[in-house]
């Protein structure tokens, strides 16, 4: 037990070293750690309730996912009546109350209608049930209703895309460590922290990003567009910087080429050096924004986003590169931020802000001077007691508590780790505790001592024996913190990441250290006597 070759006396030093090296850029203000080359190193990033930033409380609009759904069962339909062999021909599709309904012109083609749009619906769960019903009404007259269990796996599947969107939206601005997590069945929280202006942040993920190229219907008259009329298969949308001073425009109702075939969005400069969007199709999107370019020369198409047309250009020639500039009255910054909406996808349903607080840093300028006193009161009281209950043994302990906290703010950097308010309270923890190995082992030697066995035999003693309680006690303690981290959120899961880490540094230089400090000690000294 006590002996302790020189490699492994080198591999603990070394490692220990490698912790305080480590720890040391998180213990000094950014700017300085640049300053004398540590701004490289991993650092350990600030919770909200530490550095400030934003809280934001994200509420999906059900009401327009089931819009979407309908709208795209509409369209599912009508194609599938017009391929499907043998084709059926219906009069026009009605969405009003929320659900689909339609009337089959030859009757004896209804039970097909039927079984051809049974196959469009899809189970859900294991229960069996299928998100539409299709149901038979006045003979001729097909409906079909959505279900309340296909509508709420149509919210669980938009609200995980959601998520991501907003993760990787959120990720584009650089932000460290934010928290989004959803919360209920069509609530996302955000925490950003640092970020203490949530305007740019809400309007980011206000924006669907639902981007659409759509011709312009040219043959509209301009005086029943602008009353917000707009012929047969066309409709009008809002066109804020049209230059023709009118702020709507009629363009047709197809869908000529989508943002679902974008494969990349950067901000750029246009002809005339102002703010753009440059955007690259795949290899689909390309061929079909080649084949739409060549067959509608000379004719004016539309760049809508959410419903609204940002430019009508011309299109002068056809473009076969599968790549474009969207152009509008954008600035630098509002460029950039569509271009990463774009980037990041699409939302599938639309997010409004219920709930925002921003975080001052101040508060939590004040929670880590209130954290550093209190650590600091902590280690202070642990030291005294060490030194005066165990001399020796405690100067080991002691200097076990000190490399420990080196350790732990080591690995979390590493990790990658935020440290909260609560995770403070965990380190402080951790301080008080860190030292209970060494007490059981000391308190071990000691009755070993009394028992009447030598100084070394005592010592070897007193670490194996305690050793069995230590792993126990510790095992313990890492079981209820895996099941915080687990099962915990947010100020849960901080406190439970900084106590696991730290009742596994605690093992090693409670245990490992101090026992290479005693068994050098008394190889050296080969003592008579202990005092303990």
């Amino acid at each position: 037990m006590l002996d302790f070759p020189r490699w492994k006396v080198l591999w603990i030093w070394g490692l220990l070293a490698l912790g305080v090296f480590f720890a040391i850029p998180s213990l000094m203000p950014e700017a300085t750690a640049r300053q004398i080359g540590l701004g490289g190193f991993p650092r350990i990033n600030l919770g909200l309730d530490l550095s400030g930033g934003s809280h934001l409380l994200l509420e999906a609009d059900v009401a327009d996912l089931t819009r979407q759904n309908l709208q795209k069962m509409e369209d599912t339909v009508r194609t599938e009546m017009r391929r499907g062999e043998p084709k059926i021909a219906i009069g026009d599709i009605s969405t009003s109350g929320g659900r689909l309904s339609f009337f089959v012109r030859d009757v004896a083609q209804l039970d097909a209608t039927v079984e051809r749009l049974r196959t469009l619906t899809q189970p859900t769960g294991l229960s069996g049930q299928r998100d539409w019903n299709v149901q038979v009404v006045d003979s001729t007259r097909v409906v079909m209703t959505p279900t309340q269990a296909g509508l709420a796996a149509a919210t669980d599947s938009a609200m995980q895309v959601a998520t991501e969107v907003v993760r990787k939206r959120i990720d584009e601005l650089g932000t460290r460590e934010p928290t989004i997590v959803r919360e209920g069945r069509s609530r996302i929280l955000v925490q950003v922290p640092g970020l203490q202006d949530p305007a740019a942040l809400k309007q980011l993920l206000g924006k669907t990003a639902k981007l659409e190229f759509k011709l312009v219907a040219i043959d509209a008259d301009p005086n029943e567009v602008a009353q917000g009329r707009a012929p047969a298969g066309a409709q009008v949308l809002p066109y804020p910087d049209n230059p023709g001073g009118v702020p709507v425009i009629a363009v047709q109702r197809r869908v000529v080429i989508s943002g679902d075939d974008l494969i990349d969005a950067q901000l750029t400069k246009d002809d005339n050096q102002r703010p753009a969007v440059s955007i690259k199709f795949n290899s689909t999107g390309g061929r079909k924004f080649a084949r739409v370019t060549q067959e509608n020369t000379g004719k004016p198409f539309a760049m809508i986003l959410d419903n609204s047309v940002l430019s009508a250009p011309n299109i002068n020639e056809p473009i076969l590169g599968g790549n474009a500039i969207i152009n509008g009255n954008f600035t630098t910054e509002s460029a950039n931020q569509l271009a990463i909406a774009l980037r990041s996808g699409k939302l599938p349903v639309a997010l409004k802000v219920i709930e925002e607080r921003t975080v001052g840093p101040q508060l939590g300028a004040d929670s880590i001077r209130a954290g550093v006193v209190a650590s600091v009161i902590a280690s202070v009281a642990v030291i005294v007691f060490m030194l005066v209950t165990y001399g020796r043994f405690g100067v080991y302990a002691n200097a076990a508590v000190v490399l420990n906290i080196f350790v732990i703010l080591a690995v979390m950097a590493a990790l990658g780790a935020t440290l909260t308010l609560p995770g403070i309270a965990g380190f402080v923890l951790t301080i008080g505790t860190a030292v209970d190995a060494n007490v059981l082992i000391n308190e071990r030697i000691r009755e070993e001592r009394r028992r009447g066995r030598g100084v070394v035999q005592s010592v070897e003693l007193g670490y194996k024996e305690a050793s069995r309680t230590i792993f126990e006690a510790n095992t313990v303690h890492a079981i209820s913190g895996l099941i915080m981290l687990f099962l915990g959120s947010g100020p849960v899961k901080g406190f439970a990441v900084v106590l696991l880490i730290g009742i596994a540094t605690s093992v090693f230089t409670a245990v490992t250290f101090t026992r290479m400090l005693a068994a050098g000690w008394l190889k050296r000294r080969r003592p008579t006597e202990i005092h303990i």
